[in-house]
């Protein structure tokens, strides 16, 4: 039998495991003066992960310990990233008559600015499952070491690079500003993450409702989103990147009870929801150009012009060919069943952009 050529890809750790990773190594540090090489943490689902230190020095009371991030093989722009936590006891500790742990956002650290999220305005955007993780790690150290001094305990984590990396995503407009988010729901990172797009998808309609907005702008790449905001007065808050996650994006749009949806995408999105493909990727809903000028018999093209479909290679490719022979009324009924499947899936009223490589939009419906 033939082994499949195919490569598993690796997982890897979110950011808020790797803060409680250090945060954990940073307590001991400060309780018994020992640097550890590694530490154990434990995850939300019950199980024990070993992370290896990267980094301690202890010093004027506070330690420090660092975890290099490895997001496995997913295209994380965090990977690689140092993620430092430093610690200490306050000194209105003497006061406090039980343990109690504060969780700081020091440098490259975002502050969330913008209502909608998670955290709380004004406060380090930490999300709540790394700051738990966090507090469960402090707290681990800190029951290993009977003798500790009850009072309070303050953890700041901080991401050296983080407001460089941080221009790479989308925060600035949820209003992250300064620095990274501290992510994660299970601690784990798999390959080309659902769980890092739907979040950002969700917090982004968040901020929308919070900023009292009726209307959201669901695209699915940087062009679209250039093309319709040329032509649409709408706030940097209506505007949330769905990628391929075209189904979920709908439901979630109707979740958060907007009254009208802009959907934009160039034709091989727009053909997929045409067709009613969930998700837009390859890896989700391969596109077969059969399939497709199939599809669009049946919307109307007469037999001679699929003849001349016939042979493309991409849904880009069959889209040339519909324009050379003069087909603009089923390009437009591509764009209406995108439209009723929107509609379908969403129960709002949706207008549909179909943007060009020119960054255009050249339908609406």
């Amino acid at each position: 039998m033939r082994k499949s050529g195919k490569k598993k890809l690796r997982s890897g750790f979110t950011t808020g495991a790797c803060a409680a990773a250090a945060a954990k190594a940073a307590t001991q540090l400060l309780l018994n003066g020992r640097k550890p090489s590694s530490i154990e943490i434990p995850f939300p689902d019950k199980k024990r992960v070993l992370f290896a230190i990267h980094q301690c020095s202890l010093a004027n009371q506070a330690a420090t310990c660092s975890v290099i991030k490895d997001a496995g093989d997913d295209p994380d722009v965090t990977n690689g990233a140092e993620i430092v936590a430093q610690v200490h006891f306050s000194d209105t500790a003497s006061r406090k008559e039980q343990q109690q742990i504060e969780i700081c956002g020091g440098k490259g650290v975002g502050t969330v600015s913008k209502p909608g999220l998670a955290p709380a305005v004004g406060g380090p955007a930490i999300n709540p499952v790394p700051q738990k993780m966090i507090r469960t790690a402090v707290a681990e150290a800190l029951s290993q070491a009977p003798n500790a001094s009850p009072g309070l305990i303050v953890v700041t984590i901080s991401v050296p690079k983080g407001e460089e990396l941080a221009e790479k995503t989308l925060n600035k407009r949820l209003g992250i500003i300064g620095g990274l988010s501290i992510l994660g729901t299970t601690g784990i990172v798999r390959p080309v993450s659902a769980d890092a797009w739907t979040a950002t998808i969700s917090a982004s309609m968040g901020v929308a409702r919070e900023a009292h907005l009726a209307e959201i702008v669901l695209s699915t790449g940087r062009t679209s989103e250039k093309a319709v905001q040329n032509q649409l007065s709408l706030p940097e808050e209506a505007y949330a990147m769905m990628g391929d996650y075209l189904e979920f994006s709908l439901r979630e749009a109707a979740q958060h009870k907007f009254t009208h949806i802009h959907l934009a995408g160039m034709w091989a999105k727009i053909l997929k929801a045409a067709m009613k493909i969930p998700q837009t990727h390859v890896r989700n809903g391969a596109l077969e150009a059969g399939q497709a000028i199939h599809f669009l018999a049946g919307l109307g093209v007469n037999p001679a012009v699929c003849a001349k479909l016939d042979g493309s290679n991409t849904a880009r490719e069959i889209y040339q060919r519909l324009v050379e022979h003069n087909q603009l009324p089923i390009i437009k009924k591509v764009c209406m069943k995108a439209k009723e499947y929107a509609e379908e899936i969403s129960h709002q009223s949706v207008s549909v952009y179909l943007v060009d490589s020119n960054m255009q939009v050249v339908e609406k419906v």
